[in-house]
């Protein structure tokens, strides 16, 4: 018997696990889900976005509002949870896989871990003073991005 030749790829596979992770967050209109891998190709830590923990969800404001009532005071993007997730100090040398492009904020931490790359999904905000901004550091830093090319999996 020979083994099968259809699996999917390394790529494919955390990429999977972002998309995956993207559908617990309760965002209405935004999930992203992060997962970093190191180059063992071994899972480190994944995250999505949602409300700090501690945080009665359901009490917190989930919409664009103004001021105090803006979700985006709160929320913590994947990225974010996922490197304080990771439980470890040093992501030194590891790749995120992101379903959104990360923000700014985001951003500084990938920087600041040493992730050295970052493979994302979609980059709807390109054109946002954000986006540029992280695409800035990213080069910047030496850090590559690129989008991710392999088949996505159908979770629904």
């Amino acid at each position: 018997m020979v083994k099968r030749s259809d699996y999917i790829t390394w790529e494919e596979y955390f990429m999977g696990i972002a998309q995956l992770s993207a559908l617990r967050s309760k965002d209405p209109s935004t999930q992203v889900g992060a997962c970093i891998a190191n180059k063992d190709n071994k899972v480190v830590s994944i995250g999505y976005n949602g409300m700090p923990n501690g945080l009665n969800d359901d009490e917190m404001p989930w919409g664009h509002g103004e001021g105090l009532e803006s979700k985006y005071l709160y929320v913590c993007h994947a990225e974010f949870n996922a490197i304080l997730n990771s439980g470890i100090a040093n992501l030194k040398g590891t790749r995120i896989y992101v379903t959104l492009f990360p923000c700014n904020e985001c951003a500084k931490a990938i920087i600041q871990t040493g992730i050295q790359e970052v493979i994302y999904l979609s980059d709807k905000y390109a054109d946002s003073v954000e986006t540029q901004a992280s695409k800035k550091m990213f080069a910047m830093a030496g850090i590559k991005y690129r989008k991710f090319q392999g088949k996505l999996i159908k979770f629904n």
